[in-house]
């Protein structure tokens, strides 16, 4: 581990983030050049103690999981990403399968969409970030481990995960998303993430099997699609989305006709959520 290295590192791509840049207010008082130490721990979900050591070079040795946190906060590209993990002395993530890296491009747009359900996924369906109103609206995706972080793995494994979307909606969304499982395979192909989740949905779910032996392949999300959530209600939204070509991430952002109850349940929704994080914060 080079600290002074990863020290100086630290604060020049720090000094580089204007607080726009990641939808914080720059106020009338800001002096720091960039943002300020404790606005980055708190992006890469860090104390401000245990960043601004490092940044002194007198921190501890960052593990992968932690490098993998400021790399995202600092919005490195891939590039930048490889030389922190080095600095630090590991090997740099292998670009080879998912790339759980976020494009800093991808990050600036959903930095400025906050009070919008958006939310960042991978070819398989893996969530890597989402907004509060996307929480609110879908649930926390981001918390499952393993081959169940794929919306399309829970879907056959886990059918209670089915109840995001409105019964008679089940099946076109089911042959949806094994239709993007088969896109994912054909370009990964064998040992890939996608490889994994076909060889394990294969083993225990008959279902799946005989929507995969229709071989599908229209792997475009609908931009149309119908919520069903607890509190609220069956919402219609259009789902945008953006893909980064270098990665195969998607940036899917849900919106409502303005003015329509539609628009109206998900006011009402974002409200929902953030009283649920203030209590329980």
């Amino acid at each position: 581990m080079d600290r002074t290295q990863l020290a100086d590192f630290l604060r020049t791509r720090r000094e580089a983030i204007q607080p726009e840049d990641v939808g914080l207010p720059r106020g009338q008082r800001r002096r720091a050049r960039g943002l300020r130490r404790e606005e980055v721990a708190a992006l890469c979900g860090m104390s401000a103690d245990y960043y601004g050591r490092l940044e002194q070079g007198r921190g501890p040795t960052p593990s992968e999981p932690m490098l993998a946190a400021m790399a995202r906060g600092l919005r490195l590209t891939t590039a930048e990403r490889d030389h922190l993990f080095r600095l630090a002395g590991h090997h740099a993530p292998d670009r080879v399968g998912v790339d759980e890296h976020i494009a800093p491009g991808i990050l600036r747009i959903l930095d400025r969409l906050q009070d919008t359900p958006a939310q960042v996924v991978t070819e398989t369906g893996e969530t890597l970030a989402q907004t509060p109103p996307a929480v609110a609206l879908l649930g926390d995706q981001t918390s499952y481990t393993g081959l169940a972080r794929s919306t399309v793995y829970r879907w056959y494994a886990d059918p209670a995960s089915r109840d995001v979307y409105p019964r008679e909606d089940h099946a076109e969304r089911g042959r949806t998303f094994t239709a993007e499982l088969r896109g994912a395979y054909a370009r990964g192909g064998r040992g890939s993430r996608a490889a994994a989740i076909v060889e394990a949905l294969s083993a225990r779910s008959p279902e799946f099997v005989a929507v995969w032996a229709e071989h599908d392949v229209d792997d475009k999300h609908a931009r149309t699609k119908r919520i069903a959530h607890a509190e609220v209600g069956v919402l219609t939204l259009e789902c945008q989305t953006l893909l980064d070509t270098d990665s195969g991430q998607r940036l899917l952002v849900f919106t409502a006709t303005p003015g329509s109850p539609d628009a109206d349940r998900l006011a009402l929704l974002a409200v929902i959520g953030a009283q649920r994080m203030s209590s329980s914060g």
